[in-house]
Formats: structure tokens, C-alpha cells, sequence
């Protein structure tokens, strides 16, 4: 049986490699991500923004750190930061809902300063 832990494990390994496929495997057919601009219901319509997220943190000298993990049953919650090029994420967080080895619902949120202006909270 995969646990909420592998799940999580697999799904960071994914990012870090900038897998899409791996990444958006992880969901179940009808996943949520609830984003500050509003939910994207399964994966395709959360392509386009894991397209932007390994684009940006494919750029050389690009970091990701999790910083706290935290694993309770089906429940998953990580607090990240990290530096692009373009970007500084200051603080983000993810909450993940995991059943049947898949994703079922995610959250998202992030404090992001552009690295040339003022500030966006996403």
C-alpha cells in the first residue's frame, strides 16, 4: 500500500527532476488545487502551472528547500521557500489530501517577491 509519505516523496523527487508526467500522475482523476486565483480541477488544468513552476525552477542557480513536512494520515503539509531568477518565495505552502496512493486535494499559497519590483502574495 503507498502511504501519504511515499506519495509526498515521489511527488517532490518529481518536481525536483522537473518531471511533468511524474508530477501530474500524482494526482487522481479528479483532483482540486486551490490556488489564491481559484481551483484547478484535474490535471490538465493544473499543466499550465506546473509548466511555469519547472520552467522557472529549471534555471540555472534556481533553489527549493522544504523547510517543514509533516505527514498525518491522508494529510500532508509543507512549508517551502526558494529563489529563481526572476523570483524569491519568501514563504509557501502546500496541503495535500492523499487516498488510494494519489492526490485527491492540494492547497497552495506563497508570499513571492519579484526579484526587479514590489511585491506579489499569491
Amino acid at each position: 500500500m503507498t502511504t501519504t509519505n511515499d506519495v509526498l516523496d515521489r511527488h517532490l523527487e518529481a518536481f525536483g527532476k522537473g518531471d511533468l508526467r511524474g508530477i501530474l500522475a500524482d494526482y487522481a482523476p479528479r483532483a482540486v488545487m486551490f490556488t489564491p486565483q481559484g481551483p484547478l480541477e484535474g490535471a490538465a488544468a493544473m499543466r499550465p502551472l506546473f509548466e511555469s513552476l519547472i520552467a522557472e525552477f529549471g534555471q540555472p542557480g534556481a533553489k527549493f528547500e522544504v523547510v517543514h513536512r509533516h505527514v498525518a494520515g491522508e494529510y500532508a503539509y509543507i512549508v517551502w521557500r526558494g529563489t529563481t531568477a526572476a523570483n524569491v518565495y519568501e514563504m509557501a505552502t502546500d496541503t495535500f489530501v492523499v487516498r488510494d496512493g494519489r492526490i485527491q486535494a492540494q492547497s497552495f499559497a506563497a508570499k513571492v517577491t519579484p526579484r526587479s519590483a514590489g511585491v506579489l502574495t499569491c
